[in-house]
């Protein structure tokens, strides 16, 4: 095999802090209520970022499956947009640092990305890695989106793990890498959200939502959400609308909310917000928790220059 190193270059004047979380998403297979293509948008564009290593699309991507995009302007060619993929050294709403995967899938070479993303996750001695994927399912939108976890981070599969299927499934190029984590026993939780099947050609923003609860639960990271919430609200309300004035959609929104309950009834998930134990935390914990974000917040703003009017 030659050497994975060839298939990136890395940014050699961007120092990168070790022992980050690696936040990993690539779009090209599945991707349904554009989950994962939602999220890289929206963390690129919302967050601080800088651009640590990047992919060559030459060796990994097939570029007659996947066409770029170039502008036609008239009677000229304008504004080539290749497809990319790159590791980001990027910033939550708190400042804290993370490693972020993003862009296509590749078409080629897996064991050697594979080894290349695994040296990289060796170099910079990154915590723990998370990924996320998307794919319909017959569930109602009237529901939360739910999610498949798998991996070796117990504590998650425990508590949000809604589906656990014994079954064969096509795999993509971060099932790989998971699986070569587990080789190693390295932290590593993949998230498959769960989302309604009617909607998965849609850009739903609550995939995106999902993605970014799961991401945080996982990694201590926090990531702001008010505009795709907005954005799910007007979105819900238009289905609702398009839902209440046909009878047949309508049969089968119930229908599929009467299975989704009836299947969670069954279900031994123990909500995140208990411990081990199944009890609630107290008011007084719960305040503990708000005042210690609060400082960390307020600590953080300092630190940028930000505390000050």
């Amino acid at each position: 095999m030659r050497d994975p190193g060839e298939l990136f270059e890395l940014n050699p004047a961007l120092a990168v802090p070790e022992g980050l979380p690696l936040v990993a998403g690539l779009t090209g297979f599945a991707d349904a209520g554009s989950g994962v293509s939602q999220l890289g948008t929206y963390l690129l564009g919302t967050l601080d970022s800088e651009v640590v290593a990047t992919f060559d699309a030459d060796i990994l991507l097939d570029y007659r499956a996947r066409r770029p995009i170039i502008y036609f302007d008239q009677d000229h060619l304008t504004d080539y947009q290749p497809a990319t993929l790159k590791l980001y050294l990027a910033y939550d709403e708190l400042r804290q640092p993370f490693l972020l995967l993003s862009g296509f899938e590749p078409d080629f070479r897996w064991e050697a990305f594979t080894e290349a993303v695994l040296g990289l996750i060796e170099r910079y001695k990154v915590k723990s890695v998370t990924w996320v994927h998307s794919i319909p399912m017959p569930v109602p939108h009237t529901r939360p989106i739910g999610v498949t976890v798998s991996g070796n981070r117990t504590e998650l599969i425990d508590s949000m793990s809604i589906w656990k299927p014994h079954t064969q499934v096509p795999a993509n190029a971060l099932h790989l890498l998971e699986y070569r984590l587990q080789q190693l026993a390295y932290p590593i939780a993949g998230f498959i959200l769960l989302i309604p099947h009617y909607l998965a050609d849609t850009e739903y923003p609550a995939a995106a939502i999902a993605a970014l609860d799961s991401i945080s639960a996982a990694t201590g990271l926090i990531f702001p959400t008010d505009r795709l919430r907005q954005e799910d609200r007007e979105f819900v309300a238009n289905i609702d609308e398009q839902v209440a004035g046909n009878t047949e959609l309508g049969r089968l929104v119930g229908t599929l909310e009467e299975r989704h309950d009836s299947y969670m009834e069954d279900t031994q998930l123990r909500s995140p917000l208990t411990d081990s134990d199944g009890e609630l935390p107290s008011a007084d914990e719960i305040a503990a928790e708000l005042e210690n974000f609060l400082a960390f917040r307020r600590h953080g703003d300092e630190e940028n220059g930000r505390g000050e009017r």
